[in-house]
């Protein structure tokens, strides 16, 4: 008799992408520039760290809130009790305030259509339990986040077809790409339940344009299917083109007295926007009223703790500051972004352009030894080892080109982003790390390098799928 569940035993979880396994060899040898200046300098993790020092000034002008006090009374008995999963008014009503001030007040967000959950992750799971059942699927566009292999999957038994994008247009969705996706998903006998994207993109950094969005929401009426609009990014649009929201479309689209109205979904946080994932601040807005009411008793297994809720409720109400920060944040990015592009480019290595997010999508392709994935985790080993950066391979997010990587540059120092570029500038240079002179129309010109570094790579054979793009 068996002890343990399948799901318990499954390897279903995704933990053997190289995108958590890169995680792993970070944390082995991690970068201090004091007690280990030669290790790991960790460029995988999505954080925002830079606007930490305006958090900060404003919870030491504001000792009420940190003390858990209303107008000098202390209110902790009231924060310590149990509180229903409804969440407390007072932090739903300044979330959707500021999710409205971060798209421009274009739109305006009823607080009765949002749940609150333990971060994006459990929202977007929670919101696949709502609207699909296992061996039911949902179409992403590719390049999309490794993450979503769990997050959307793993407990939930749906199933994830991709929407195959390429770099000839910047990766940008067509209907072509949108109806292939359909057909492959249907030739699998697999029920297509909505399609789910990231705006701000995670990993391009792109937003999506006012054509992609309504060629979506065109798309998922005619088909009468969901559609889940991501924007845990929007806060952190740094350069134009401008953020469009999918509700903005909608709207001006005329769609809030048809049943699309009811089958378009948002899932938003503070985690990036306000570099507070460890607070687990995750949303899901939905104009259907049972999707909200099923949401909300499944967001049970994952609340948000009542201090966390008051404590942020102060401080989103605090429109002058929080004004402040958006603007002062965005200009800090935009700054950080242009320093990783620009140091990248004087090594010859060019980024997609992009405009939002916490990372840059690098093209490496001319820096592969053949045209092929093995190619690109071979690479990808060489940096994570010998260079010295943990970066995520495109084959981890499921891109259809070997030779993109995924570089974050918001959750470390100017400095530490200085010596990852010297680094990865020290080793282009270096024929023994990265070879540049390779014909990729050749993929049997292979490395037959003996460097001592090899032996350590093939510990990750028996770990490491090379068709992390496929699953």
């Amino acid at each position: 008799m068996k002890l343990l569940s399948e799901k318990a035993t499954c390897n279903s979880h995704g933990q053997d992408s190289s995108y958590f396994l890169g995680w792993q060899e970070y944390e082995k040898n991690p970068y201090d520039e004091v007690q280990n200046p030669k290790g790991i300098i960790q460029m995988g993790l999505a954080e925002n760290q830079l606007s930490f020092d305006l958090l900060e000034s404003w919870l030491g002008q504001n000792p009420d809130a940190v003390g858990f006090k209303r107008n000098g009374e202390s209110i902790f008995r009231e924060l310590a009790l149990f509180q229903d999963y409804n969440g407390l008014p007072a932090f739903k009503n300044a979330l959707v305030k500021f999710m409205a001030e971060i798209r421009g007040n274009k739109v305006t967000f009823n607080s009765n259509n949002l749940v609150l959950t333990a971060g994006a992750t459990s929202a977007n799971e929670t919101l696949m339990f709502c609207l699909a059942d296992p061996g039911d699927a949902f179409l992403l566009p590719t390049p999309y986040y490794p993450g979503f292999d769990r997050d959307l999957k793993w407990r939930t038994g749906a199933e994830i077809v991709p929407i195959q994008c390429t770099s000839s247009n910047g990766f940008r969705i067509t209907e072509s790409a949108l109806e292939e996706s359909y057909r492959l998903a249907k030739s699998r006998n697999l029920r297509v339940k909505g399609v789910l994207v990231t705006n701000p993109s995670n990993p391009l950094g792109t937003t999506l344009t006012r054509n992609e969005l309504e060629l979506l929401v065109s798309f998922v009426a005619e088909k009468g299917i969901h559609l889940i609009s991501d924007e845990i990014y929007s806060g952190t649009v740094f350069n134009s083109p401008k953020f469009f929201s999918v509700m903005e479309v909608l709207i001006e689209n005329n769609y809030m007295f048809t049943d699309v109205w009811d089958r378009v979904h948002i899932v938003y946080s503070l985690s990036k926007d306000l570099g507070l994932p460890g607070f687990r601040i995750g949303a899901i807005y939905s104009n259907d009223d049972v999707i909200v009411s099923a949401a909300t008793k499944m967001s049970s297994f994952g609340l948000i703790s009542s201090q966390t809720q008051y404590l942020l409720s102060v401080m989103l109400s605090d429109k002058k500051f929080m004004k402040k920060y958006i603007s002062e944040n965005q200009k800090r990015l935009k700054k950080r972004h242009a320093m990783l592009v620009k140091g990248l480019k004087s090594t010859g290595i060019n980024c997609l352009e992009s405009n939002a997010g916490l990372f840059c999508w690098v093209d490496m392709r001319h820096l592969l030894k053949s045209n092929t994935f093995e190619a690109e985790i071979e690479l990808w080993k060489k940096i994570v080892y010998e260079v010295g950066l943990n970066i995520s391979p495109g084959s981890s997010c499921h891109c259809t080109e070997p030779g993109w990587f995924r570089a974050c540059f918001a959750n470390m120092s100017e400095d530490t982003l200085n010596l990852a570029v010297q680094r990865i500038k020290s080793s282009v240079d270096s024929s023994d790390v990265i070879s540049t002179n390779v014909d990729q129309n050749n993929p049997t010109n292979q490395n037959t390098s003996t460097s001592p570094k090899k032996k350590l790579f093939s510990k990750w054979g028996f770990r490491l799928s090379f068709n992390d793009r496929e699953r």
